[in-house]
């Protein structure tokens, strides 16, 4: 998995790599791929699975840390800017996929995608937080939440690392882009 996000790191799209660059790159024979994977789409399904779990793990975490609510949104964007420090490669593979290359790879980014919401929803709920809106309306809340989330990646992928105050603008911009989602989804009414 390591051996294919290194190779796209270099600007190529997921779909360009064959299984003999792969394994190549990860040192090992043809064959041995396959006693982990079927082919290169189930491999590229396991680093969708893979990316959607710790990110939603470490961000259902922040939710629940007995954070008060007014400071959510603030520390969840903490924790996901360092989420994609560490995991570069994964949010690069998962921003030029969700747009372009195989039908099953969008896929499987939206299912990901929308389980994200579903969760934050869920834990929205639990909170009672947004206590008037129907769960169909907090899914929608928190798909909008979550593509603003996907949206932000490549902007904080980009951010030169010598320049701390830009990455701080970019961060706050960043929550007050969810703060407004969040105003928006308060004065919702479903009936309306």
């Amino acid at each position: 998995m390591e051996a294919a996000l290194r190779l796209m790191s270099a600007g190529r799209s997921y779909t360009s790599l064959s299984l003999r660059e792969i394994t190549r790159a990860a040192g090992v024979v043809p064959t041995s791929f396959y006693r982990h994977f079927s082919d290169v789409d189930e491999l590229a399904l396991a680093l969708v699975e893979e990316t959607g779990l710790t990110l939603r793990r470490l961000l259902r975490e922040a939710r629940r840390a007995g954070v008060p609510p007014i400071r959510i949104i603030a520390h969840s964007v903490q924790i996901y800017r360092q989420f994609v420090r560490e995991h570069r490669l994964h949010i690069l593979f998962m921003a030029s996929e969700r747009w372009g290359g195989s039908p099953l790879i969008r896929r499987s980014i939206r299912y990901e995608t929308q389980h994200f919401a579903t969760e934050m929803a869920q834990d929205l709920r639990e909170l009672s937080l947004l206590p008037g809106l129907s769960m169909g309306t907090l899914q929608m809340v928190c798909g909008l939440v979550v593509n603003t989330m996907l949206n932000a990646a490549s902007d904080f992928i980009d951010l030169p690392a010598d320049q701390p105050q830009v990455e701080e603008e970019l961060t706050e911009n960043f929550v007050r882009q969810l703060r407004v989602i969040f105003l928006g989804a308060a004065q919702w009414k479903d009936n309306a």
